[in-house]
């Protein structure tokens, strides 16, 4: 049988965001032209507002205060807020524009970067942020459209991502600044990037105080997958696609290195089918059997990707980029997915960097909605970014040595195999994950569920010589859930580590429920909160699930055990 591919449904908000982004755009230069006019005239209506005091209980409770009340100072907005909801609203609008004035800010950076500078190694910090401030427009985007839309299709959990996605982008921008030799640029883009931050994060607690839908720290009334169950938002098309043998898949592209296909590179296939397929559709690109050495982007605006292998270590992907050699970690991924819809099968991702060339990612995923199935991931250092927004990994193999695991997604790992590997020298300790949770209104994490934690065949041997722990706190309030899992002797008793000192010890989320094995005894553990729940902690993490949460669940006939294995 032929399994004809379906067409996914998709915001269908193109032209409409597009449309507005023009406003959007216009209505910032215009601000900037009624500023200047307040010096000119005492007339100014925007004058007339900025020279009234702001009402203190507008602000006062953001983190940023500051930031919100430059809104209405420098003439942004003709009127106060009437509501929280207007506050939102008019917070969304300004930080849109800044987004807007920062992508150009950097665009312009790496222009003048690659001048000066040269190689591209040199300058790829400016082009991380310029790549991330595309997708940053895009969801802010999405959040303005979601206001105006009529009838709604977006649901709460949606906005949610969009704005914890967006803060991530900014953080993920400064970190990658750090690399940049030019100190003037670099402060400068450091100065937008961090000025962009604070803006998300005001509106982030703003859309949450307006909407009440703000949780605690044991997640958020999300549910976790039951065994063998795919996310509600995975169509069944797609999960017939997931699951079909390959040969009942019509793709849109073939590539193999042996000329058989329709293209010999899966660059080659993924450029050409950017430009031809329509907004919307599942874009499909078999990939034969063999060793294919490149580098592959999935931008922001290529959208519903579906790559299809001929089965772990079969169909393998290799890059060697890594932070010792000039690159930073967020570009040093052999295969970047930002495109929202993301799906990988049967594929090998590998960073083959080594284990002494530091950050080296094998794959990196900033894609709302994905999912990766029967996949392999390689590496040592940094091997799997999960960078942002709603992802899910089914039968997946992950190996690696130090915070192998890492970002701020908000991701599911079920039935997966994760294995630590032998350092590069004695002395040396691993730490699987590193969770990057940098608010505590961000509704991301790291849930592994139902998964087995052990050593790798060139660990196994020595492992009482390398300690191993589950984490450590990568940003302040990290946040880490390990249920239902077989964790073997490598890991160390104490289970997780700092970070640096008591960095977010006192504000991150760990916790083990119901592990087995001879690494899963809590008795030794760290002493930090939640460091093993209780079966109605469990319970109320498992409802709060990092995948599809409130929005994406029935609404009625969903039980908060139903999670959970057994």
């Amino acid at each position: 049988m032929e399994i004809i591919v379906p067409a996914i449904s998709s915001r269908k908000k193109l032209q409409n965001i597009f449309l507005l982004l023009i406003i959007l755009s216009s209505q910032i230069f215009s601000s900037l032209n009624i500023a200047k006019a307040e010096l000119k005239s005492s007339q100014s209506h925007f004058a007339k507002i900025s020279r009234k005091p702001i009402p203190s209980n507008f602000c006062k409770n953001l983190p940023f205060p500051s930031d919100c009340e430059s809104i209405y100072l420098t003439g942004f907005s003709t009127s106060f807020p009437s509501s929280k909801q207007d506050l939102f609203d008019h917070s969304v609008q300004y930080t849109i524009g800044k987004a807007h004035w920062t992508r150009t800010l950097a665009h312009d950076l790496s222009f003048t970067s690659s001048k000066r500078l040269g190689a591209h190694s040199e300058t790829a910090a400016i082009i991380d942020c310029l790549e991330l401030l595309d997708d940053t427009v895009d969801l802010l985007s999405n959040v303005v459209v979601s206001r105006n839309e009529v009838p709604k299709t977006y649901r709460d959990d949606d906005v949610h991502t969009w704005l914890s996605a967006a803060l991530t982008n900014q953080e993920t921008c400064l970190e990658s600044l750090e690399t940049h030799r030019l100190e003037s640029e670099k402060a400068t883009m450091a100065t937008s990037a961090r000025n962009l931050s604070q803006l998300i994060t005001n509106s982030l607690s703003l859309y949450l105080s307006s909407t009440k839908s703000k949780s605690g720290a044991g997640a958020g009334a999300r549910k976790l997958l039951s065994v063998g169950e795919f996310p509600a938002w995975v169509p069944a098309g797609d999960r017939q696609l997931l699951e079909a043998p390959v040969e009942e898949i019509k793709a849109h592209a073939v590539v193999a290195k042996d000329g058989s296909g329709s293209h010999g590179t899966i660059g080659a296939a993924i450029d050409e089918l950017s430009a031809s397929m329509a907004e919307g559709g599942r874009t499909v690109i078999q990939i034969k059997a063999g060793t294919y050495q490149e580098y592959i982007k999935i931008p922001t605006k290529q959208k519903n990707v579906l790559l299809v292998g001929e089965g772990k270590g079969k169909t393998v992907i290799v890059g060697n980029k890594n932070s010792d050699d000039g690159s930073t970690t967020y570009n040093s991924a052999t295969v970047g997915a930002m495109g929202d819809g993301f799906i990988a099968r049967d594929i090998t991702f590998v960073n083959s960097a080594g284990p002494g060339k530091h950050q080296a990612v094998a794959l990196r995923v900033g894609s709302d909605r994905s999912v990766v199935f029967r996949c392999s991931v390689v590496g040592y250092q940094d091997t799997l970014y999960t960078h942002s927004k709603r992802q899910f990994y089914r039968d997946t193999d992950i190996y690696g040595t130090v915070d192998f695991i890492f970002g701020n997604s908000a991701v599911v790992f079920q039935s997966c195999n994760i294995s630590p590997r032998k350092p590069s020298s004695s002395g040396l300790r691993n730490f699987i994950t590193a969770q990057g949770r940098s608010s505590p209104d961000q509704n991301t994490g790291i849930s592994i569920h139902n998964c087995r934690i052990s050593a790798a065949s060139d660990l196994a041997p020595v492992k009482s010589s390398y300690q191993t722990f589950l984490g450590r706190p990568w940003k302040q309030y990290s946040r880490t859930v390990i249920m239902q899992s077989f964790l073997d002797d490598s890991i160390n008793p104490s289970g997780w580590s700092p970070w640096s000192g008591g960095f977010g010890l006192k504000t991150l989320f760990y916790a083990e429920y119901m592990n087995t094995g001879p690494g899963a005894s809590t008795g030794r553990r760290v002493s930090w909160a939640h460091a093993s729940l209780t079966a109605p902690e469990a319970n109320s993490f498992t409802v709060a699930g990092f995948i599809a949460g409130n929005a994406w669940l029935p609404s009625t006939g969903v039980s908060f055990d139903s999670g959970l294995v057994g």
